[in-house]
């Protein structure tokens, strides 16, 4: 069994080969054994599998870096794992955006194989990258700004740009109807930062890190979701909670459970609900049970 100083040897084992090998070096498993105090047979481990993914390789008894392969502003094997799955979460946002921000990756790590894979289904926002920019100083400066959304022109104070469900939108609040709105991002066009600025809630933020969906309401105050969970599901909302508000609150003998969460909206966790059927089900408000019923009713009845 392994603790937690022994990964720290090993990886600080495997960062200071890696960065030598990267200087250039020409390293052999008898120096590196004798080096860190290890057998040879787990210098060899280290070398062909846990460095594998870079482009290492043995010549005449000594390891070397390829020489067109430099990590260039990383020097440590963690910030390279971090580099790997930030660039799989790019692929993941589409094919413009992901071009455009490999660019940028590209300056920082340099490599051929990423050994991570993330199946992330994001919206690709690459063509609207100047508005998000024009939005991004609007928020950080607290400026209003006017657009045509669909058929009409809108004065609006910006406040986040979100992402739920693999879509993007603008959260602003409407300055004619002094409401918070969700604004599809694709759909807003026209954009111009006035001169005036406008305040922000601190509500907003801690509504964003609770909302389950984009469905929640900041006008409205949170109340508390009884779920039954079945044992068939139970393991997945202990992995992942569905919001910070999840508490588990009996966890009974056969693995089901039963679990509450805050929401603002019935909607916001409806489609959730609706997903995982027929293995979850509403205690409480039974309000909840009875919009199911019915949509599931109008979905059996459709030819």
């Amino acid at each position: 069994m392994a603790y937690k100083h022994d990964y720290d040897k090993i990886l600080t084992r495997l960062t200071r080969v890696l960065s030598r090998l990267n200087d250039g070096e020409e390293l052999s498993v008898k120096e590196l054994a004798s080096e860190f105090n290890v057998s040879e047979r787990t210098i060899q481990r280290d070398l062909n599998e846990r460095l594998n993914t870079f482009p290492i390789y043995q010549d005449k008894k000594r390891w070397k870096m390829q020489d067109n392969f430099r990590l260039e502003k990383s020097s440590s094997v963690e910030e390279v794992v971090v580099l790997d799955i930030m660039q799989k979460i790019i692929e993941s946002a589409g094919r413009t955006f992901s071009i455009k921000a490999n660019k940028l990756l590209s300056k920082i790590k340099n490599d051929t194989v990423n050994p991570i894979y993330a199946k992330l289904d994001i919206e690709d926002i690459g063509d609207k990258l100047q508005e998000v920019q024009l939005l991004e100083s609007a928020i950080t400066k607290r400026y209003k700004v006017i657009c045509q959304y669909h058929t009409k022109k809108r004065l609006l104070e910006p406040l986040k740009i979100v992402n739920f469900e693999g879509f993007w939108y603008l959260l602003a609040i409407d300055c004619s109807e002094e409401i918070l709105k969700k604004y599809y991002l694709k759909d807003l066009k026209q954009l111009d930062i006035q001169d005036e600025t406008f305040t922000v809630s601190n509500r907003l933020e801690s509504l964003l890190e609770n909302s389950i969906s984009i469905w929640f309401n900041v006008d409205e105050e949170p109340y508390r979701v009884t779920l039954q969970i079945s044992s068939e599901i139970a393991k997945y909302f202990e992995r992942k909670p569905i919001s910070k508000t999840q508490k588990i609150e009996e966890i009974h003998q056969d693995g089901s459970m039963k679990i509450s969460v805050e929401i603002t909206k019935d909607m916001e966790i409806i489609p959730l609900i609706k997903y995982w059927m027929p293995y979850i089900k509403v205690l409480e408000p039974l309000r909840i049970n009875e919009v199911i019923r019915e949509d599931v009713s109008a979905y059996l009845k459709i030819d």
